[in-house]
């Protein structure tokens, strides 16, 4: 965490998120029963899982948390998102075409390291060409190569 002349900046969601609910004096619980959250989310928010938020979730988030709605998305990692370089998407295509479509070599997503789902689209051309179109995206992160 560094300061920031105005505000506080942090470097996650989950910490925002934690830091803002113990300014409130509430745990975990209570802040999951004020928002209408169940304890699960909210120890998946906290936790670093889940960095992505659907718009219910941020606007219970941010009532609960008396926050503007601009303050939590600040911290999601959607907000910045970057999709790797062009080198290492190339790089993936290439291993997806290798291995196949059911390979069981596993392709790791390059922004946050979980495991790709992969799949390779036939199609045709307009003269009946068969073309191999490698797809792949993370279950984790918005992350996709399409």
């Amino acid at each position: 965490m560094h300061k920031d002349t105005k505000h506080t900046v942090y470097d996650s969601l989950a910490q925002f998120v934690s830091t803002e609910r113990e300014k409130l004096g509430l745990s975990q619980s209570g802040l999951a029963k004020k928002c209408n959250l169940t304890l699960a989310e909210i120890g998946s928010i906290e936790s670093g899982i889940e960095v992505f938020l659907s718009t219910t979730v941020r606007q219970k988030l941010a009532k609960g948390l008396k926050v503007a709605l601009h303050d939590i998305k600040r911290y999601e990692k959607g907000e910045s998102f970057t999709l790797g370089s062009a080198k290492e998407i190339e790089e993936i295509k290439e291993q997806i075409l290798l291995n196949g479509e059911f390979s069981k070599t596993a392709l790791y997503c390059p922004v946050c390291g979980e495991r790709l789902i992969t799949r390779i689209a036939k199609m045709y051309d307009l003269e009946d060409n068969l073309m191999l179109h490698p797809k792949a995206k993370c279950s984790r992160c918005p992350f996709q190569i399409s």
